[in-house]
């Protein structure tokens, strides 16, 4: 594995396991699917909201957990640079192979675009 095919299996993870996981739990709370008791009460207030208003919630979400991976990534970067930290993947220092992870997740070819189930955050929130 070469040290971008590194920085990739780390990206598939924190995209998957972190975004995409969020935006699905947030999917599951709209659609009222979690049966935990503590969840009840939001799951049927959501159950209340018009159409347009779940849209919006669901929007919020994806924002919320796009910005929430960007700056976890963005503070892994900066403790890999300050030599807090090292991330090795398959023994290597990924995050000298990156400009900053938090970059990754964007455009096109970033990790969002590739890896993630729901694909890259619209232009417009």
């Amino acid at each position: 594995m070469d040290e971008r095919e590194s920085l990739d299996a780390f990206g598939r993870v924190v995209t998957t396991s972190l975004r995409d996981a969020g935006i699905k739990d947030g999917d599951s709370l709209l659609a009222g699917k979690w049966r935990a008791p503590s969840l009840q009460k939001l799951q049927a207030a959501l159950a209340e909201f018009t159409p347009e208003q779940r849209d919006v919630v669901r929007r919020v979400v994806v924002e919320v957990m796009t910005a929430a991976t960007h700056d976890f990534l963005f503070a892994l970067q900066e403790a890999c640079d300050s030599e807090q930290m090292r991330i090795l993947v398959k023994d290597a220092d990924i995050a000298k192979r990156s400009d900053g992870f938090h970059g990754e997740i964007f455009g096109e070819k970033g990790w969002f675009a590739r890896f993630s189930a729901y694909g890259a955050p619209p232009e417009e929130a």
